[in-house]
């Protein structure tokens, strides 16, 4: 079966200090580091192993920023190669220099960047895409939709080459009315899609059928907002569980979870690049509506 995997370990710490996130300048002490480490080289090896012939894509949600420890680095090198792995991606800051993915099958490895204004200057994270743009790395670029990123936000969407997608995440407590609506989808025309909440309870979503969460202790769950648990990856127990079913939320709020809706069209709108948040067409010629 087709397979994708989002994977969190018990890794929390980051090296940036941004306002709206709760793990900002956390640090991990070394015993959970090594716990971290740990967990993550028994995925990667589970990965490798393939015990169940799976065709197989992973993206790498940390809470903190993975590729400051090398493991992820190594992670992303080593699952890009494998030919049963059609992708592999993180969420990340981009602090580190990406030259490291030089080694990385370029076909299948790919990123999901985030911008922070106040956190790191624009030039500094331009010099990092355009590294990225010399790999031959995919990657997409994204802000989180507060007013005072708006102007920089402009900025970036104005010095990204056009190819790449520049999202937009609503903030999380904050509502926009129709002139910031309108202002943040000239920035990402997709913007629609996270401005509100989407309705989900008793709708068909593939978590738990073809896309699962795990943890770092092989914990399979359907997805990170739903903690029931199907069983473990380590053991299998969780294949018996994979079947389609409706969510039991009543909402959805994060790109990661309701872009597996099957009442939303985004399978068709990131075709081949649901994981990395890259969309089947430009950014400027997407049209988002209203739902």
């Amino acid at each position: 079966m087709d397979l994708s995997i989002l994977y969190r370990g018990p890794l929390e710490s980051c090296n940036y200090d941004c306002p709206y996130c709760p793990f900002a300048k956390r640090r991990d002490g070394p015993e959970r580091l090594r716990a971290d480490r740990a967990a993550l080289g028994r995925f990667t090896a589970w990965v490798a192993g393939n015990p169940h012939g799976d065709r197989i894509s992973v993206l790498f949600t940390p809470w903190g920023e993975g590729l400051t420890r090398p493991w992820y680095r190594d992670a992303l090198v080593s699952l890009s190669r494998l030919s049963h792995v059609d992708k592999v991606a993180i969420q990340t800051n981009l602090a580190v220099r990406p030259e490291f993915l030089a080694a990385a099958d370029r076909r299948t490895v790919a990123l999901w960047a985030t911008y922070h204004p106040g956190q790191v200057s624009r030039e500094r994270f331009l010099a990092r895409c355009a590294a990225l743009d010399r790999l031959g790395v995919r990657y997409s670029v994204g802000v989180v939709g507060l007013p005072e990123h708006l102007a920089e936000a402009r900025a970036l969407r104005g010095a990204l080459p056009a190819q790449v997608y520049l999202w937009v995440n609503a903030a999380e407590g904050h509502s926009y009315d129709a002139d910031a609506e309108a202002a943040w989808t000239a920035v990402d025309p997709l913007f629609g899609y996270s401005a509100r909440p989407h309705a989900s309870l008793g709708h068909e979503c593939r978590a738990g059928e073809s896309v699962i969460s795990v943890l770092g202790d092989g914990t399979v769950r359907r997805c990170h907002f739903i903690p029931t648990r199907l069983g473990n990856l380590y053991d299998g127990s969780y294949r018996a569980a994979l079947r389609a079913r409706a969510c039991t939320n009543a909402t959805c709020d994060c790109h990661i979870g309701y872009v597996h809706l099957k009442r939303l069209p985004l399978y068709d709108v990131f075709s081949g690049g649901v994981l990395e948040r890259i969309p089947l067409m430009s950014a400027a010629a997407a049209r988002t509506p209203r739902v």
